[in-house]
């Protein structure tokens, strides 16, 4: 089982800077946790995100020594990508596609045609780099736009990237409009149908819908998940401040019950939940 944890997406939407000494702090205990992957930073225009303007000195002060732990960094175009791969404890870059015209606009300042051209510059430069290109599928459980949406148009766009070189795709759940349900029936026909790609989920949700949601992802053999410690972040989108991400601890606990072996440090978790309260 992957857990991806998500400061990144915490931190981001917050109103008030938070000094880079307290990232540094608060993502040096995470990464003594265990997660597979920490999504903690974005190379984007400091104007669209000042939250994380400071990406490449709260990099510089992390202690990668003694860490199983991979690093993601957001990127929005080629150029924030080239800026990522320069930095060799990169793993990952994560570039939000969005099966939403209308939120592909309002997020990225492009059309979905103009997007898939970034994902072939982007995957390009990952290629040469050595480094893996993650395509989160945004408004992937529907939208409050009118744009058309169903599981055949993921699967369409899936297809794309698919043919683009790209093998790590995340439908991501940004409003908080998925359904157990639909949550279960959309990744059965991904894995079903794309057995070489590996499918995460990028979930929402309100106060009291981790577990049903995380349960349904795992059913239908998602072995791939993101979330944030106390549910923290989400999509501004949202409109709603109830709507956040899966809380890691929640996630953990019906992981547990579920037999996943996780193999985290519980006393790293526990020094990252008091973090996350003090700093967050």
């Amino acid at each position: 089982m992957k857990l991806i944890e998500c400061p990144r997406d915490a931190m981001q939407g917050l109103p008030h800077f938070i000094p880079t000494g307290e990232k540094i702090r608060y993502l040096n205990t995470l990464l003594k946790v265990g997660f597979d992957t920490l999504d903690f930073g974005s190379f984007v225009s400091p104007k669209a995100i000042p939250q994380m303007r400071d990406t490449a000195d709260v990099l510089a002060g992390l202690d990668l020594t003694d860490t199983r732990t991979q690093l993601l960094a957001i990127v929005a175009n080629g150029r924030g990508a080239e800026d990522a791969v320069r930095h060799e404890a990169i793993r990952y870059l994560g570039f939000p596609l969005s099966v939403s015209e209308t939120f592909q606009l309002r997020n990225t300042n492009k059309t979905i045609g103009q997007a898939f051209a970034e994902v072939e510059t982007i995957n390009r430069l990952c290629r040469e780099a050595g480094r893996e290109l993650v395509v989160y599928l945004s408004m992937g459980f529907g939208n409050p736009y009118g744009d058309p949406y169903s599981p055949e148009i993921v699967g369409q766009f899936s297809e794309r990237l698919i043919d683009l070189g790209v093998r790590i795709i995340a439908p991501s759940d940004t409003v908080g409009s998925s359904t157990p349900e639909g949550i279960e029936s959309l990744f059965r026909h991904l894995i079903s149908r794309y057995p070489e790609v590996e499918f995460g989920a990028h979930l929402h949700a309100r106060p009291g819908e981790t577990a049903e949601k995380v349960r349904a992802a795992w059913r239908a053999g998602v072995r791939r998940m993101d979330g944030a410690l106390k549910g923290f972040g989400g999509c501004p989108m949202a409109k709603d401040d109830l709507t956040g991400n899966l809380a890691t601890e929640e996630m953990i606990a019906v992981l547990e019950q579920e037999g996943a072996d996780m193999n985290l440090n519980k006393a790293a978790l526990a020094e990252g939940e008091r973090l996350a309260s003090e700093i967050l």
